[in-house]
């Protein structure tokens, strides 16, 4: 994984993230997030994928289900955030949208992703902090807006 802060101004930083073949998405983005002690930032991206694991969220068992994709794929979509997690560590969130080569994309939370051959993501900080709170009723970490 290559970065670099592209702006930093008044407490906010951009960095653009570059992915190559064969590493782990979420592992390189939550590795960036702790090393650059980012707390709290919205990003986006596009790329391809090997291999990668949607997760969809199932309200009535309140757990997330994998749903596998073992081929290329391209990213069409990535979008996401980074907040304090529960533990005061960086909790990487990331939807996204994946296309196959007949066209059909599938959606959802990214679980993993193995890259191939980029996956190119700008991240932007914010100076102010988010942090997720467990949510009661779903048993998530939600990111909560309180002071």
């Amino acid at each position: 994984m290559q970065h670099k802060i592209l702006n930093k101004s008044a407490g906010q930083r951009t960095f653009a993230v570059v992915l190559e073949t064969g590493e782990e998405a979420m592992d390189c983005l939550a590795s960036l997030a702790k090393e650059q002690r980012i707390s709290a930032a919205q990003m986006t991206g596009i790329g391809a994928f090997s291999e990668v694991v949607l997760k969809y969220f199932d309200w009535e068992k309140k757990e997330y289900l994998n749903n596998a994709v073992h081929e290329q794929v391209e990213v069409a979509s990535l979008m996401g955030d980074v907040a304090l997690g529960p533990s005061g560590e960086p909790s990487i969130h990331v939807h996204l949208v994946v296309g196959k080569r007949d066209g059909v994309a599938l959606a959802g939370h990214l679980g993993s992703g193995v890259v191939r051959p980029t996956l190119e993501v700008i991240i932007t900080q914010s100076p102010a902090h988010l942090r997720k709170r467990r949510d009661p009723q779903s048993g998530l970490a939600l990111i909560r807006l309180e002071d």
